[in-house]
Protein backbone atom coordinates (compact mmCIF):
# COMPACT_ATOMS: atom_id res chain seq x y z
CA UNK A 1 0.00 0.00 0.00
CA UNK A 2 0.95 3.58 -0.86
CA UNK A 3 -0.60 6.70 0.99
CA UNK A 4 -0.47 9.75 -1.17
CA UNK A 5 -1.25 13.51 -0.05
CA UNK A 6 -1.14 16.28 -1.78
CA UNK A 7 -0.49 19.73 -0.68
CA UNK A 8 0.16 23.56 -2.18
CA UNK A 9 -3.05 24.49 -3.77
CA UNK A 10 -4.43 27.50 -3.51
CA UNK A 11 -5.93 30.34 -5.43
CA UNK A 12 -3.16 32.61 -7.36
CA UNK A 13 -3.36 35.38 -10.51
CA UNK A 14 -3.03 34.44 -14.10
CA UNK A 15 0.20 34.40 -14.89
CA UNK A 16 1.62 33.79 -11.27
CA UNK A 17 3.05 30.70 -9.88
CA UNK A 18 1.99 27.04 -7.78
CA UNK A 19 4.35 24.18 -6.26
CA UNK A 20 2.14 21.41 -5.53
CA UNK A 21 3.72 18.46 -3.21
CA UNK A 22 2.70 15.07 -3.39
CA UNK A 23 3.84 13.01 -0.03
CA UNK A 24 3.93 9.45 -0.04
CA UNK A 25 3.98 6.87 2.32
CA UNK A 26 4.03 3.00 2.44
CA UNK A 27 6.06 0.65 0.43
CA UNK A 28 8.97 2.12 -1.44
CA UNK A 29 8.12 4.97 -3.44
CA UNK A 30 10.80 5.35 -5.89
CA UNK A 31 9.65 1.98 -7.56
CA UNK A 32 6.49 3.81 -8.40
CA UNK A 33 5.86 5.56 -11.33
CA UNK A 34 4.32 9.69 -9.91
CA UNK A 35 1.32 11.12 -12.51
CA UNK A 36 -0.65 14.13 -11.68
CA UNK A 37 -4.20 14.47 -13.24
CA UNK A 38 -6.66 17.29 -12.72
CA UNK A 39 -10.44 17.73 -12.83
CA UNK A 40 -12.58 21.11 -13.48
CA UNK A 41 -16.09 20.95 -12.98
CA UNK A 42 -18.14 19.31 -15.32
CA UNK A 43 -15.25 18.00 -17.32
CA UNK A 44 -13.03 14.73 -17.25
CA UNK A 45 -9.87 13.81 -15.83
CA UNK A 46 -7.11 15.04 -17.87
CA UNK A 47 -3.36 13.81 -17.46
CA UNK A 48 -1.19 17.04 -16.54
CA UNK A 49 2.69 15.50 -16.13
CA UNK A 50 4.45 12.06 -14.88
CA UNK A 51 7.78 11.32 -13.54
CA UNK A 52 9.39 8.10 -13.61
CA UNK A 53 10.30 5.77 -10.46
CA UNK A 54 13.93 7.00 -11.01
CA UNK A 55 13.06 10.62 -12.06
CA UNK A 56 14.94 9.87 -15.18
CA UNK A 57 11.60 10.10 -17.32
CA UNK A 58 8.65 12.41 -17.68
CA UNK A 59 6.14 13.47 -19.74
CA UNK A 60 3.60 16.50 -20.63
CA UNK A 61 0.66 17.48 -21.66
CA UNK A 62 0.54 19.38 -24.18
CA UNK A 63 -1.53 21.95 -22.66
CA UNK A 64 1.36 22.59 -19.89
CA UNK A 65 4.29 21.99 -21.91
CA UNK A 66 7.03 24.54 -20.55
CA UNK A 67 4.87 25.97 -18.09
CA UNK A 68 5.30 23.02 -15.53
CA UNK A 69 7.41 21.16 -14.36
CA UNK A 70 7.87 17.97 -12.45
CA UNK A 71 10.31 16.42 -10.08
CA UNK A 72 11.02 13.56 -7.54
CA UNK A 73 12.80 13.43 -4.46
CA UNK A 74 13.20 9.71 -3.55
CA UNK A 75 15.07 10.42 -0.16
CA UNK A 76 11.71 12.67 0.71
CA UNK A 77 9.17 10.41 -0.56
CA UNK A 78 7.97 13.72 -2.66
CA UNK A 79 6.84 14.01 -5.74
CA UNK A 80 6.95 17.90 -7.18
CA UNK A 81 4.77 19.90 -9.51
CA UNK A 82 5.79 23.56 -10.13
CA UNK A 83 3.40 25.06 -12.13
CA UNK A 84 4.18 28.74 -13.81
CA UNK A 85 2.53 31.22 -16.03
CA UNK A 86 -0.83 29.79 -14.58
CA UNK A 87 -3.83 30.45 -16.86
CA UNK A 88 -7.70 30.83 -15.77
CA UNK A 89 -7.93 26.85 -17.77
CA UNK A 90 -5.71 25.27 -15.01
CA UNK A 91 -8.36 25.70 -12.53
CA UNK A 92 -9.35 22.10 -10.89
CA UNK A 93 -8.78 19.85 -8.95
CA UNK A 94 -4.67 18.62 -8.72
CA UNK A 95 -4.45 14.47 -7.68
CA UNK A 96 -1.27 12.66 -7.93
CA UNK A 97 -0.92 8.91 -8.27
CA UNK A 98 1.14 6.05 -7.86
CA UNK A 99 1.61 3.24 -10.22
CA UNK A 100 4.01 0.55 -11.77
CA UNK A 101 3.39 1.54 -14.59
CA UNK A 102 4.94 4.55 -16.86
CA UNK A 103 1.63 5.75 -18.12
CA UNK A 104 -0.35 8.73 -19.25
CA UNK A 105 -3.97 6.62 -18.48
CA UNK A 106 -5.49 7.04 -15.00
CA UNK A 107 -6.86 3.66 -15.07
CA UNK A 108 -3.11 1.83 -14.76
CA UNK A 109 -2.73 4.43 -11.27
CA UNK A 110 -3.19 1.98 -8.03
CA UNK A 111 -3.07 4.76 -5.81
CA UNK A 112 -4.62 8.20 -5.33
CA UNK A 113 -3.90 11.73 -3.05
CA UNK A 114 -7.27 13.09 -2.36
CA UNK A 115 -6.79 16.13 -4.49
CA UNK A 116 -6.06 19.57 -4.00
CA UNK A 117 -7.65 22.82 -5.24
CA UNK A 118 -5.96 25.23 -7.80
CA UNK A 119 -7.84 28.20 -8.87
CA UNK A 120 -6.21 30.89 -11.51
CA UNK A 121 -7.82 34.32 -11.39
CA UNK A 122 -8.24 36.14 -14.32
Amino acid sequence: QVQLVESGGGLVQAGGSLRLSCAASGRTFSSYAVGWFRQAPGKEREFVTLISGSGGLTSYADSVKGRFTISRDNAKDTVYLQMNSLKPEDTAVYSCAAGTYYSRQFERYNYWGQGTQVTVSS
